[in-house]
């Protein structure tokens, strides 16, 4: 059965190391899957290694990573929204539940991703599933998406349990590991492997689930 699925985060790059696999597996199964970046991660500290982006230049290096993330996953349907990095918590909040809901009910998802809010350390994640969770819990019950956040607090299990949805991503690693390694300026994929561990070893070991928590209204 077909899955209508969008993605919304906060930053290039976001997508890579917690869903990119997930994404690929969507795309290969033909459900239309749309991303919505809220913002270009302009006001991101790394400048590649060695530096090879400034703060003026950072905005466009980062869109075109973004760009060819999707590419490397399979994304056709990338959507900026055009806010400020570092302050979704203080943007108009009826605006943003707005371009939120304009995205809902234009696309009618079957499934959303996003981050937990309250669960996701930086305060652009929280702040964007906040938004996102408000605006879904808005709709009737019947019309609602599933909706899968990630989470990365050290709290997380204590808060929210374990996830629910637990993927071997296997099969798409390939996909994965283009996906991060996209986003230059602000990884360099080397520095992961030690020794003579093959890199597809090391990427199997960290990266080869998928984890998310299934988003209760009730």
């Amino acid at each position: 059965m077909e899955q209508r699925v969008l993605v919304l985060l906060p930053h290039p790059d976001d997508e890579a190391f917690g869903l990119s696999a997930t994404l690929a597996e969507h795309v290969r199964n033909g459900d239309p899957v749309t991303y919505a970046c809220l913002t270009l991660g302009e006001m991101g500290r790394n400048m590649g290694v060695p530096p090879f982006a400034n703060r003026v230049t950072l905005p466009e290096i980062r869109k075109a990573e973004l760009e060819e993330s999707c590419r490397a996953i399979g994304i056709r349907d990338l959507r900026m929204l055009g806010y400020h990095d570092k302050t979704i918590e203080f943007e108009d909040q009826d605006k943003l539940d707005a371009d939120i809901d304009a995205l809902l009910q234009e696309l009618r998802p079957t499934t959303v991703y996003t981050f937990y809010p309250g669960y996701s350390v930086h305060p652009d994640h929280d702040a964007t599933g906040a938004a996102v969770v408000r605006t879904i819990g808005r709709l009737p019950r019947n019309e609602r998406p599933v909706v899968l956040c990630l989470a990365f607090a050290n709290n997380l299990e204590q808060g929210i349990g374990q996830p629910d949805v637990v993927r071997d991503v296997s099969a798409n690693l390939k996909q994965k590991l283009a996906s991060i390694q996209a986003h230059r300026s602000q990884f360099q994929v080397a520095e992961w492997v030690s020794g003579d561990v093959p890199l597809e070893k090391a990427m199997q070991e960290r990266f080869g689930t998928e984890r998310f928590w299934t988003y209760r209204f009730d």
